[in-house]
């Protein structure tokens, strides 16, 4: 079967998927529609991003490459905003699109400051299609020691280790609240906030950054725990007692890392 002949397969499975679709009401993503019906080669991408942190939060094809997902016609039209496969070193700025506290601490790392000249890029630890979300697992010697000696890793994990075990037993108390019919929104918004700064800063690989940074959360745990200020509740006792074990942490790792 010669090659048009498969790609004219393709794209009419494509779009009788994409027609099925819409008469459900279902958006179509027709990059996944089409790349799905092709070779290993094209496919793969698919069945990786399947799997992966962003498909568990809707997050497609378009948002890293760009193009118009629900037109099959326009997909990869650069009219449209296709930029394809992006360069290494355009990689940390179109992560941080969206993770914009990680690039900025990235940038100025020796991670960042290697970037173009054989230095690790998001993908390098996180993926590409695979995407992983941000975890402990990353930071291993399989991982870390195809650049460098896992040395100074293990002490970064050593240090990330009991503040995320204490962020995700709070975490668990959350869901427990939550599921007791407690109204949950803000405080859960609260702690994601916070999480996702302190994993930020362990990409600037800076410890007097990470002390600095870890006084001012601090002091908001401080004003959130002891205010009941405008549009906000007075916290549970069980709530209360979660961002109490989260200060005392923060001020655990403080003291640690200033002794």
């Amino acid at each position: 079967m010669r090659w048009w002949t498969t790609t004219l397969i393709a794209v009419l499975f494509g779009v009788l998927s994409a027609i099925q679709a819409t008469a459900a009401g279902q958006p179509v993503i027709v990059c996944i529609e089409c790349h799905a019906r092709q070779s290993a080669q094209f496919s793969q991408p698919v069945t990786l991003w399947q799997a992966s942190i962003h498909a568990e939060h809707g997050i497609s094809c378009n948002t890293c490459h760009g193009g118009d997902p629900m037109d099959s016609a326009l997909a990869m039209n650069p009219e449209r905003g296709f930029r394809g496969v992006p360069i290494a070193t355009a990689i940390p700025a179109l992560c941080g699109g969206c993770h914009m506290g990680v690039t900025r601490h990235y940038m100025n790392s020796a991670h960042g400051r290697a970037l173009g000249s054989g230095g690790p890029t998001c993908v390098t630890c996180h993926g590409s299609h695979d995407i992983k979300s941000a975890s402990l697992d990353l930071i291993s010697k399989k991982n870390c020691s195809k650049c460098h000696t896992f040395e100074k890793a293990r002490l970064i994990r050593s240090a990330m280790l009991k503040r995320d075990t204490m962020l995700i037993a709070i975490e668990k108390k959350i869901k427990v609240l939550k599921s007791q019919g407690s109204d949950t929104d803000q405080l859960e918004k609260r702690l994601f906030s916070l999480r996702n700064r302190f994993h930020a800063m362990f990409h600037s690989l800076d410890i007097k950054l990470i002390i600095l940074e870890s006084e001012h959360i601090q002091a908001e745990l401080e004003k959130t725990n002891g205010s009941g200020g405008r549009g906000t509740e007075p916290l549970t006792g069980a709530v209360a007692v979660g961002w109490a074990l989260l200060a005392a942490l923060l001020f655990y790792l403080i003291k640690k890392n200033v002794d």
